[in-house]
């Protein structure tokens, strides 16, 4: 039985959508879209064995002051 899917929009920099539009593009033999790139980066981050809550918010963090 399929998982059950839900669709929400988000908001990101061009910079990162010119960086998921090239990986969509060297994937063409597997005829990927944005939304499954998307989510098979998720899935490997939240299957990692880190501490998510922590992780996010250093990247939060890091990324507002400009690090990131």
């Amino acid at each position: 039985m399929k998982e059950r899917k839900i669709s929400f929009g988000v908001r990101i920099s061009e910079d990162l959508v010119k960086e998921l539009d090239k990986i969509v593009d060297e994937s063409e033999y597997l005829d990927v879209s944005r939304s499954e790139v998307v989510e098979a980066i998720l899935l490997a981050y939240f299957k990692s064995n880190v501490d998510h809550e922590k992780r996010a918010r250093e990247l939060i963090i890091r990324k507002r002051k400009g690090k990131l």
